[in-house]
């Protein structure tokens, strides 16, 4: 009989399981993978952005504002960073994302299971739950190696956002078997997919930008940053940013676009702005046709997917465009508009 088990050994299930053992607990952690914190592996790019400084309420949707901001306090937020420095994690900061100075998600990984062995946690691999039941006040885990008992049980399983690496949903069924009820699980901080028949013309651009939210046409949200455009339609941290509330809008069957700000970092935002930056650059930059303008400014496929849509030949000269030739270049550098069809996380 143990004190507490833990379902699930990933980054949460060691968290949850060393701080049980600390309270003096007898702690088991059952985990289905070979090793613990297989998915922390591939957080940020294998880097493990393990912490934020801002975290502010306004960053999450919930309907229980009440409960994160009971978990969400000062000290609370003091104490975990207290603890990653007790496990020798030293942080690199970069815009407030915190990384492990090693740049390597590794680090953090063996340094949670070494505090976990440190504080005589038992730990179980290649054991799936199968079921969860409470008898009197005790709880029997069923499992494909057997019977395990507990006083408590901590359901540490992850969500479904990345099957490969343990996170299947099964958790919702187990909480589901003891009298939890499920809010419908949606994708977020994903990639998005796009209905644009020329993404394949754009697929391997990063770029620096703002990009605005449009629900039912009607902006809602802007972030800045950059962006990575692909195959199948968008990614990158600011698209991550949206991708929550693209996910709830699309399933209350909303109409949901994205729209592109190429010249954000040049702070052009009317035509006005646009035709008297590109006359200053056509009078710098003599002799230049309307792509070599922009060459240096845009990725050369970008340049040539906007030209193309735009109805310009790259060889044209920016003083032998029309009033509407600007606009309609304008109007593709600075708002390139995207339908979003579907949210899908990036691990699958």
């Amino acid at each position: 009989m143990k004190d507490v088990i833990v379902i699930g050994g990933g980054a949460s299930g060691l968290l949850a399981a060393i701080y049980a053992a600390k309270s003096r607990c007898k702690v088991t952690i059952l985990e289905k993978n070979k090793v613990l914190g297989k998915k922390i592996l591939i957080t940020g790019n294998g880097k493990c952005n393990y912490w934020n400084e801002d975290q502010s309420l306004n960053h999450y949707h919930t309907y229980n504002e009440e409960i994160l901001e009971n978990i969400l306090t000062n000290k609370n937020q003091q104490e975990i960073l207290k603890f990653f420095d007790s496990i020798g994690i030293i942080p690199k900061i970069r815009d407030g994302y915190y990384y492990p100075y090693s740049n390597q998600a590794t680090s953090i990984q063996t340094a949670l299971i070494k505090e976990a062995e440190l504080q005589g946690v038992e730990v179980i691999t290649e054991t799936e739950v199968l079921g969860v039941k409470k008898e009197n006040s005790n709880f029997k885990i069923s499992t494909n190696n057997g019977i395990y008992t507990s006083k408590k049980v901590i359901l540490a399983t992850g969500s479904k956002a990345c099957p490969k690496t343990g996170s299947d949903g099964s958790g919702y069924k187990l909480a589901t078997s003891l009298g939890h009820s499920i809010i419908e699980p949606l994708p977020a901080l994903v990639q998005l997919k796009a209905n644009a028949p020329y993404l394949k013309e754009w697929h391997g651009i990063r770029s620096d930008v703002s990009v605005s939210l449009i629900e039912n046409n009607k902006q809602i949200s802007t972030q800045i940053g950059e962006i990575q455009l692909t195959d199948y339609g968008l990614s990158g941290i600011c698209i991550f940013c949206l991708s929550g509330q693209i996910s709830r809008g699309l399933s209350q069957n909303k109409k949901e676009q994205i729209s592109i700000n190429f010249l954000h970092p040049f702070n052009i935002n009317t035509k006005e702005e646009f035709i008297n930056w590109m006359d200053n650059r056509n009078k710098l930059v003599q002799n230049r046709s309307i792509s070599d303008l922009l060459d240096g400014i845009l990725n050369y496929k970008l340049i040539n997917l906007i030209l193309k849509l735009s109805h310009i030949r790259r060889e044209a000269y920016w003083h032998n465009l029309s009033i509407k030739e600007k606009c309609l270049l304008l109007y593709r550098q600075a708002n390139t508009l995207l339908g979003i069809t579907y949210c899908e996380s990036v691990f699958r």
